[in-house]
């Protein structure tokens, strides 16, 4: 009973502080009208499915390869997104290429395809504002990906005007751009678990170009990445061997691993958040 006690309490708190923080983009005060919270409930809904399909993905592939691991704990936040996001914690090792691949990658497609489910259906609901000259303006950066979902659904944006985003597509750029983080083939995220499956010893080299990208775009682009770069490395940018190498992946999964970095390209974001 106890392992089940603190995720669900973690997933609870993540429900109140996604629907404040759901409720502030939606313009309410809630200093002056506190009960209207519960008026967050589109972003709320819309990033707690992103985030838990993509934990339950890695969860459920852990059980069929017979890898422990835990439930989904979800950390609540008083931000703009209201959660800092989820992890599940293994608790035994990795032991065969398939098992990383698909523990690595089943989260992150999941967690894809719910992002741009929201995505489409946010923008249908999204607006296209005036921007003013000289005003300060908090400004989401664009993905590919994102970029054509806004052509595709909205058209070609006139200079001089902006598009509003509605709370579920927020949600779901969110998902994007998490999607994204996780699928850098660095150390242990979900991008390292694929690109040592498919590159074995090579993930030693892949690993430290990236943290160099990744520290190059700080210097240029945005300066979070110097801090993500420098987290990166605190954690550990190498991956353990595992016990099992299989002289050949079956073709579905080498194909899975493909798709993976294709998505990490079309979702990566070089300037996430700019003025």
């Amino acid at each position: 009973m106890r392992q089940y006690l603190l995720p669900l309490i973690l997933f609870i708190s993540t429900i109140f502080t996604t629907l404040f923080a759901g409720a502030l983009h939606q313009g309410i005060n809630l200093f002056k009208e506190p009960l209207r919270f519960w008026e967050g409930y589109p972003f709320s809904i819309s990033i707690m499915t992103i985030l838990l399909g993509h934990e339950l993905g890695h969860y459920f592939a852990s059980k069929a390869h017979k890898t422990k691991a835990t439930l989904p704990y979800f950390i609540p936040a008083p931000s703009i997104v209201g959660t800092f996001g989820a992890f599940i914690k293994m608790k035994s090792p990795i032991f065969t290429r398939k098992a990383l691949i698909d523990i690595g990658a089943t989260g992150p497609i999941i967690g894809f395809v719910l992002s741009l489910i929201a995505c489409i259906i946010g923008l249908r609901m999204s607006k296209i504002i005036p921007v003013t000259q000289g005003e300060d303006m908090f400004m989401l950066g664009d993905s590919i990906l994102f970029s054509l979902l806004v052509r595709l659904t909205l058209g070609s944006i006139p200079e001089g005007q902006d598009v509003l985003l509605h709370s579920v597509a927020f949600a779901g750029w969110i998902g994007l751009f998490v999607t994204s983080m996780n699928l850098l083939p660095v150390g242990q995220l979900d991008g390292g678990h694929i690109s040592y499956a498919l590159f074995g010893r090579w993930h030693f080299y892949v690993s430290r170009v990236m943290i160099f990208c990744i520290a190059a775009l700080g210097v240029f682009y945005w300066y979070g990445w110097l801090v993500w770069a420098l987290l990166l490395v605190f954690l550990g940018i190498d991956h353990p061997p595992i016990l099992v190498w299989e002289s050949r992946l079956s073709l579905g999964r080498r194909i899975t691993g493909i798709l993976s970095f294709i998505i990490f390209l079309l979702t990566f974001t070089p300037t996430p958040f700019k003025f």
